[in-house]
């Protein structure tokens, strides 16, 4: 409940004009988890007001986002609920209603000028060195004159911010942020098509659905200011303000697409777990206390409090998210890890793999993985070798490499067809396939880490991989030697 009593109710209000990323997803998820952590309602919105840029495929991808981390919403699509809708391009009466409010009060104005009109204006602004904004022209219409040329003139609509004083934020996480009036825009709050801008639809629909918290970005604080005077010009009381730190790369600069800024489903793609997601994103400008590190959403969703959310920026760390993803891979359960590889595997190899994925060959590596896998994109370039008949391909310089030099690969690949062939197949175990490759040592004069990646490559077309005397008794005896032969051909 909030200070007031009122039942908590937070959203997220994506726009559909492209597939959601790492930090609208986070605002997502803390404003769950604040609803749900407080017995409130959670709702989704979409903002999609912004013709112009609509994606297609956008909406389904913001609703895959969320079900794919286990967000779930109490209204909005697909579910409905007491204020729909919950589209704002099906929303149009209700912002024109308060925008003819506004423009009764005197807080708003019709704004006839052209956009070649406002370039000017900013060319001006920008060779006498002005701060740009909004020179207010039309500011000065007489209502007779802004009611007459409406009728056959195109307008956008402008609130008229006050200009005197200071405008102040109070926000859960940052204190008191105050703002100097006379820095501020006539901000354009209904564009000529008629749809409302952000600013306007924001303070509209969070009031209809009786928003009591707005949780967002921290890119929105330069917007706070529009958004207290438009509250205040309706009469309308605003939400508790919880601006969100941003997210920095491990550069400690912004996030970027090199540095973590992609979309969040392709994190589903490249084999991350929901549940390793969500852990990551918790604790970006969140912690539980000084030492938790491992939190489950139900833990996340139960002790969720934005006072412990700080207001420096996050760091988006890769290899953080990597730990946590390896964490949850090792904490499967055997039956749901061997289902998991079995279906990577379908996915992921490669359509030259002609033998089946047969349910004992991922029994028996199952375990050889779990150790080794940081993300499940990693399973089918692991275990291709596996699936195949033939002998891997790959780059014969790469064996060269890493033998020292040709003479070498030679060496090490005959001594393992002799060392290797001694071995019976009653007696094809690990056991054995591991003392006849380290006995090769003596006869090569070399420790076993320094020929041990050659039969890596020779096996399975990479330097590394799972372990070695474990994969060559799964290949069996016949494709084990064969691959070795072929490779010792190639090298010449």
């Amino acid at each position: 409940m909030t200070a007031d009593s009122r039942p908590v109710r937070t959203r997220y209000a994506p726009s559909p004009t492209g597939d959601p990323h790492v930090g609208n997803i986070r605002s997502a998820l803390f404003s769950w988890a604040y609803a749900r952590a407080n017995g409130g309602a959670f709702l989704l919105r979409i903002e999609d007001t912004d013709r112009n840029r609509l994606v297609e495929t956008s909406l389904g991808a913001i609703m895959e986002s969320l079900r794919w981390l286990g967000i779930d919403w109490d209204e909005g699509p697909e579910i409905g609920g007491p204020h729909e809708p919950y589209f704002q391009s099906q929303r149009l009466p209700l912002y024109q209603k308060a925008a003819a409010s506004l423009i009764d009060k005197g807080r708003a104005y019709r704004c006839f000028c052209t956009s070649e009109r406002l370039d000017q204006m900013r060319a001006a602004q920008a060779a006498a060195k002005q701060p740009p904004g909004y020179d207010g022209t039309c500011r000065r219409l007489s209502r007779e004159e802004s009611d007459a040329r409406a009728r056959r003139e195109p307008f956008v609509v402008r609130f008229a911010m006050d200009k005197e004083g200071q405008t102040v934020l109070t926000d859960m996480i940052r204190g008191e942020v105050v703002f100097e009036n006379k820095l501020q825009d006539d901000f354009v709050m209904v564009k000529s098509d008629g749809y409302p801008t952000y600013h306007l639809g924001v303070v509209v629909d969070d009031t209809e659905m009786e928003i009591t918290h707005a949780i967002r970005g921290d890119e929105w604080i330069s917007s706070a200011p529009k958004h207290i005077q438009l509250y205040a010009a309706l009469g309308w009381e605003p939400p508790v303000w919880a601006h969100l730190p941003l997210i920095h790369g491990p550069d400690h600069k912004k996030l970027s697409k090199r540095s973590g800024d992609t979309a969040l489903l392709d994190y589903r793609t490249n084999g991350y777990l929901p549940e390793a997601m969500i852990n990551f994103l918790a604790f970006l400008g969140w912690s539980l206390d000084d030492h938790t590190a491992i939190l489950s959403i139900d833990e996340f969703k139960q002790h969720f409090d934005l006072a412990r959310v700080v207001a420096n920026p996050a760091v988006f760390d890769i290899d953080r998210l990597n730990y946590l993803n390896g964490h949850y891979i090792r904490e499967m359960d055997d039956h749901r890890w061997r289902r998991t590889i079995a279906e990577w595997c379908e996915k992921d190899l490669p359509d030259s793999v002609k033998r089946p994925v047969e349910p004992a060959v991922i029994e028996s590596v199952a375990p050889l993985l779990k150790e080794r896998t940081a993300k499940l994109a990693d399973i089918a370039p692991m275990v291709e070798f596996l699936f195949s008949y033939d002998a891997p391909e790959f780059p014969v310089e790469t064996l060269i490499e890493r033998a020292g030099d040709a003479a070498t690969a030679v060496r090490v690949l005959d001594v393992a067809l002799t060392s290797l062939d001694a071995v019976p197949d009653s007696a094809w175990d690990v056991p054995n396939v591991e003392a006849a490759i380290r006995g090769m040592e003596g006869a090569l004069d070399l420790k076993l880490r320094k020929f041990v990646s050659v039969l890596y490559v020779a096996e399975m077309g990479r330097p590394q991989g799972i372990p070695l005397f474990d994969s060559i008794v799964l290949l069996g005896r016949e494709r084990a030697l064969q691959r070795i032969r072929t490779a010792r051909l190639r090298v010449g």
